[in-house]
């Protein structure tokens, strides 16, 4: 078993508030969690209201699976926030559980 884990940095320039902010992340989130099945959640920079980063894992047999996953997640984020973020750092990793014990 394998266990993918990607962060997302977002850069959203229109954002004027922590409540635009959120509307934002919560299209990004939501279209991952839906066509994905992935965890998805913001994992930093909540207090900040241009910026966030978001964290996705998955869970496969195969570490050629996890990767495909994690690259067609930030496809669709980019697609989802476009106009109203861009992605500006993304890192994204693929572990074996058995490296995890």
């Amino acid at each position: 078993m394998f266990v993918g884990v990607a962060r997302f940095e977002l850069f959203i320039p229109e954002s004027s508030s922590l409540k635009t902010k959120r509307g934002v992340l919560r299209s990004v989130i939501s279209v991952a969690r839906q066509k994905f099945n992935a965890s998805v959640a913001e994992v930093e920079y909540q207090d900040l209201w241009q910026r966030s980063a978001v964290g996705v894992s998955c869970v496969s047999d195969s570490t050629v699976h996890c990767r495909k996953m994690l690259q067609e997640v930030e496809r669709s984020i980019a697609r989802t926030a476009a106009g109203a973020a861009e992605i500006t750092a993304v890192t994204l990793d693929v572990v074996s559980l058995e490296d995890l014990m």
